[in-house]
């Protein structure tokens, strides 16, 4: 990856008719020309980055270990009933956040009352 000397944004390739190549910014009005023609051979870098784990915010399974169930259909498989357990995901002047998980243990599916 190439950084904008100017404002250290990511600089993107731009292709222009002639088979030339060029980094340019996108929020400011850099441009370095990369000075490929037809018949060369194309500037291409691709680096695959490596995505971190996502964590599970919710605690993953052992958070759904104690938890109590209520009347509520499943989104997914219609299920009469899931898991529920309540969180307070934003500040304390905010309600809390219920977050369900199906009963059916073949489904497991797990949403959150909007």
């Amino acid at each position: 990856m190439l950084f904008c000397p100017c404002c250290g944004n990511i600089l993107l390739i731009k292709s222009h008719t002639q088979g030339e190549q060029s980094f340019y910014c996108q929020t400011c009005p850099y441009v370095f020309p990369i000075g490929c023609r037809i018949g060369q051979q194309i500037y291409k870098n691709r680096t695959i980055l490596k995505r971190k784990e996502v964590d599970d915010v919710l605690g993953g399974e052992e958070a759904w270990k104690n938890v109590d169930s209520t009347d509520a259909r499943c989104p997914k498989c219609e299920h009469p009933r899931a898991y529920f357990m309540q969180i307070q995901t934003r500040s304390a002047d905010e309600p809390m956040s219920i977050f369900y998980k199906c009963c059916n243990h073949d489904c497991g599916f797990q949403w959150n009352e909007k």
